[in-house]
């Protein structure tokens, strides 16, 4: 693995050594098919854009996640139930597996009402600020 490769997983991996190890063998594999003896920052950033790992480490239900407090509850904050159900998905798996490098990273507000999508959140995904009539004042 060259310094770039190993730089790229590590960083997109979340600090978390047990991620990285998954995604370094992925990119092996990803070594592997197109010949190459080295895993270089191209076929890391390959590996981990079929992985739907985007550059901030944000993966398919990280990206569900902001845009349902985005989209579905219009930017007001939001209780982790109702995020769960519309995510149809586990309330202790949000709470332990998502949430924590969200708000770490600023994408996420855990606030006394709910969580809310931080302006990161709205222009990672590319989105607006456009809560519809009546809540535009309130931000």
């Amino acid at each position: 693995v060259s310094d770039d490769g190993a730089r790229e997983l590590g960083r997109r991996a979340r600090g978390t050594p047990r991620v990285a190890n998954r995604w370094l063998r992925r990119a092996r594999d990803y070594a592997a098919v197109a010949h190459r003896e080295t895993i270089d920052r191209e076929i890391a950033d390959l590996t981990l854009t079929d992985l739907q790992v985007d550059h901030e480490g944000l993966n398919p239900l990280d990206r569900d996640y902001l845009r349902v407090l985005i989209e579905r509850f219009n930017g007001r904050p939001v209780g982790i139930e109702a995020v769960a159900a519309a995510l149809s998905e586990d309330r202790q798996t949000l709470e332990f597996m998502v949430e924590p490098y969200l708000v770490q990273q600023a994408f996420v507000d855990r606030t006394a009402r709910g969580r809310l999508a931080t302006d990161k959140a709205i222009h990672h995904l590319g989105l607006t600020k456009d809560f519809g009539p009546g809540q535009r004042d309130l931000f």
